[in-house]
């Protein structure tokens, strides 16, 4: 099977004189513990980064050798994060938004334009400001999406194998929070620790 051009959307935008674009995705929406992060990233057209694809589909080994190489090689790079308080305080559509926005901001490079990935673009208490496209699947469509779910999903990973060493007895490094068979019997041992979405717990 033909490989997806990458580069098609960045290049389709440059020459309708998009400007600056970057790509932005979020990791951990789904879990029942922890932040979910988002990170925006603008790289130099037709950069050589060996393997990138959607961070789903790229081994936890291969993830942390392109985290390393995207934040070398882009132009700019921007991670943040909305912790599991405010998520249950607003919702998670809206801590999504939040934090990808807040990544934009971060970059030191202001970009014109955003590739979003996904459909959504707004929440009841936040949405995305910069001029953008949603693109369905964006992170196996864009190289700047790509770039964005790598450094999401290695910097969110990171961030519950710290969460493992301070709370040992949920075993955080090996679902990284997510709602798995082992987790909800961890839940169910000991309750929720300080950083579990109590609005994500309500069928305990």
């Amino acid at each position: 099977m033909e490989k997806p051009d990458l580069w098609e959307l960045e290049r389709s935008l440059a020459e309708q004189g998009a400007g600056v674009v970057c790509g932005c995705d979020e990791a951990g929406a789904g879990p029942l513990a922890g932040p979910v992060y988002a990170a925006a990233v603008i790289l130099p057209m037709g950069v050589d980064l060996p393997g990138l694809n959607d961070s789903k589909q790229v081994s936890p080994k291969k993830r942390y050798v392109l985290f390393d190489l995207i934040r070398e090689r882009a132009a700019a790079w921007a991670v943040a994060w909305v912790d599991a308080e405010e998520i249950d305080r607003t919702d998670i559509l809206s801590a999504r938004m939040k934090a990808m926005q807040l990544a934009i901001d971060g970059l030191n490079i202001r970009p014109d334009f955003a590739l979003i990935d996904g459909n959504r673009d707004r929440g009841k208490s936040a949405a995305i400001t910069t001029p953008h496209q949603t693109v369905v699947k964006g992170d196996s469509r864009s190289a700047s999406i790509a770039a964005a779910s790598i450094l999401a999903k290695v910097s969110r990973d990171r961030y519950m194998e710290r969460a493992a060493e301070e709370y040992p007895q949920y075993e955080f490094a090996r679902h990284k929070g997510y709602g798995t068979k082992l987790h909800y019997e961890l839940l169910r041992r000991y309750g929720p620790s300080p950083i579990h979405r109590r609005s994500f717990l309500k069928n305990l």
